[in-house]
């Protein structure tokens, strides 16, 4: 295999079209979730607009509507993150390398969320420490 085939940096050994299907797949949930924010910040404004007519149920609808589109909003916010931090590591030439341990992260995780910044061990550590 040629030395191009492949991205070698520190320590990390990984197809240099694996990198490149996923620098797409990135880019296309990036676009969709920059989409989807515009739609909610759409949604909200002609919520805002009409908060003060109708009755009282309505205006609870409209609260309850607004309290849920930032929800979803702030999730597409915290993954248009982690998504803008893969392409960063990416650049750099240190995507799939866990952030904590330092070590490989398995392609078939990348596979399945491909701006994952954690290897499955160093995850699982992370999420029973924060409970």
């Amino acid at each position: 295999m040629y030395k191009t085939d492949k991205i070698v940096n520190k320590g990390l050994d990984m197809k240099k079209d694996f990198v490149e299907k996923q620098k797409k797949k990135l880019i296309t949930q990036r676009n969709q979730i920059l989409e989807t924010l515009a739609d909610h910040s759409e949604q909200s404004r002609k919520l805002d607009e009409t908060k003060d007519s109708g009755d009282i149920v309505d205006i609870a609808s409209g609260t309850i509507d607004r309290a849920l589109l930032d929800s979803l909003g702030y999730q597409d916010q915290q993954r248009l993150t982690m998504i803008n931090g893969a392409l960063d590591r990416i650049q750099q030439g240190n995507y799939g390398l866990c952030l904590r341990c330092g070590k490989s992260i398995p392609e078939g995780r990348l596979e399945a969320i491909p701006y994952a910044a954690l290897c499955v061990t160093c995850q699982q550590q992370l999420e029973h420490e924060n409970k």
